[in-house]
């Protein structure tokens, strides 16, 4: 069964409330603890430069896990500052779509490498 964005914000939360956590997690800790784990999930990226589907099943579930830690941190922080992160994400690709149009798309150059 699929759930939803809610669903995994409400059970996010129920977890955290049981252990009484709330009281470390201000929007300063949240968004620290997110650009750490957001740090571990490219250290499995550094210096690497294999395709996804060259990555061993444990190397993917390791990568998987790194991708819920910064989930579940930016889920935290939206419960916090009480920012529907579902409707956020909604208007900020509404915006990128006027920003970056499609007709254009082929015209936008490499920036870096």
């Amino acid at each position: 069964m699929k759930g939803n964005i809610y669903e995994l914000q409400k059970l996010l939360d129920e977890f955290i409330e049981k252990r009484n956590w709330q009281k470390y997690h201000s929007p300063k800790n949240l968004s620290m603890a997110i650009s750490i784990e957001a740090s571990e999930l490219m250290e499995h990226f550094l210096w690497c430069e294999k395709n996804a589907s060259e990555f061993s099943k444990e190397e993917r579930e390791e990568i998987g896990e790194e991708m819920a830690d910064v989930l579940h941190f930016l889920l935290r922080l939206s419960s916090v500052m009480d920012i529907d992160l579902y409707e956020a994400s909604k208007k900020k690709i509404a915006k990128n779509e006027k920003r970056f149009k499609i007709e254009d798309a082929n015209s936008i150059k490499k920036k870096g490498c």
